[in-house]
């Protein structure tokens, strides 16, 4: 028997969805037939699966202790550095400036180094994080930015943060601003560029397209220039969308591919650069609610920017 008492990051989620995250090892038949013969209990009463909890609430499970995962004594988040740009903090919420190279989420290359193991390594050493006080909540990136891109990332410290702002990114409630140095010089200097975007997920890129299909999903990416040098400009790009490398292929869609960019650049250009990295950063977030925020409504109408755009000083220098 296991006796569990459902915290603040804990609340608000459907019964078979918490014991889902918080008991891997609980086969799925299992807690469906446990919940049905009353083998799941809260506040000592027959629940659903579709319930929703509350702080306070407790759940009672009479089950093998096999079923009960156990904290690990090591966490692969502390083999991370602790090293991050904070463009902000405060209780809820962290602003991070990424840096190209630098993975946000584990994949295949993974080497206990990636943006959200930071985040966790550097909160649980300020006393902020610790797996063994928590049920089924770790802190978790918002919005997720390319590998090779540099940019703000939010990272939310608590679900209730993490609940909200998700609606915020799908509600479109936040403007997301980078800046680009594309080849050749863009014509009209300013426009709202629209279009269907395709993913291939066997070769890691996206396909544009003037015209919808079964599987693509409608675009769109506004643009306009700052400042031009050479065969380069420099742009200011607003997602007014936000998929798979939108800003990448929409721009090489009309023929101006990012500098530096290996997947949809052009490699005599890029040359030219020197650049190892697509040159794109999202460079500025603006917290633009249109609902209400809860905990977050301190937040409204807050603006922050990026401290340092790597390849700025380059492009300045060029003639």
């Amino acid at each position: 028997m296991k006796e569990v008492v459902i915290r603040a990051n804990d609340a608000g989620q459907r019964l078979d969805k918490f014991l889902t995250k918080a008991y891997p090892n609980l086969p799925q038949s299992m807690l469906y037939k446990s919940i049905r013969k009353k083998d799941i209990k809260l506040n000592g009463k027959r629940c659903e699966i579709s319930t929703r909890l509350q702080e306070g609430d407790r759940l009672t499970m009479y089950l093998k202790d096999e079923f009960f995962q156990t904290a690990p004594k090591e966490y692969d988040f502390l083999k991370a550095p602790k090293k991050l740009s904070i463009v902000y903090e405060d209780e809820n919420l962290l602003l991070l400036d990424k840096q190209p190279g630098l993975i946000v989420h584990p994949d295949e290359t993974y080497h206990f180094d990636s943006l959200i193991a930071r985040v966790q390594h550097y909160l649980y050493d300020k006393g902020e994080y610790n797996p063994e006080q928590e049920n089924s909540f770790t802190p978790a990136l918002i919005n997720r930015i390319d590998r090779n891109t540099g940019g703000i990332v939010m990272a939310a410290k608590n679900a209730e943060t993490l609940r909200i702002m998700n609606q915020k990114v799908r509600d479109r409630e936040l403007v997301k601003l980078y800046l680009c140095i594309v080849c050749g010089h863009v014509e009209p200097r300013e426009a709202t560029l629209t279009g269907y975007l395709e993913k291939n997920e066997s070769q890691n890129r996206v396909y544009i397209s003037r015209k919808p299909s079964a599987d693509s999903k409608s675009i769109k990416t506004r643009y306009r220039v700052l400042q031009e040098k050479q065969k380069f400009s420099l742009l200011e790009v607003e997602l007014l969308t936000g998929r798979t490398h939108q800003i990448r292929a929409h721009l090489a869609s009309i023929g101006h591919p990012l500098a530096g960019d290996g997947k949809y650049g052009t490699n005599a250009l890029n040359r030219e650069t020197g650049f190892r990295y697509q040159a794109l950063c999202s460079y500025k977030l603006r917290f633009a609610f249109t609902t209400p925020g809860g905990i977050l409504d301190y937040l409204n109408g807050r603006e922050f920017t990026a401290g340092d755009v790597w390849f700025l000083k380059e492009f300045e220098q060029w003639k």
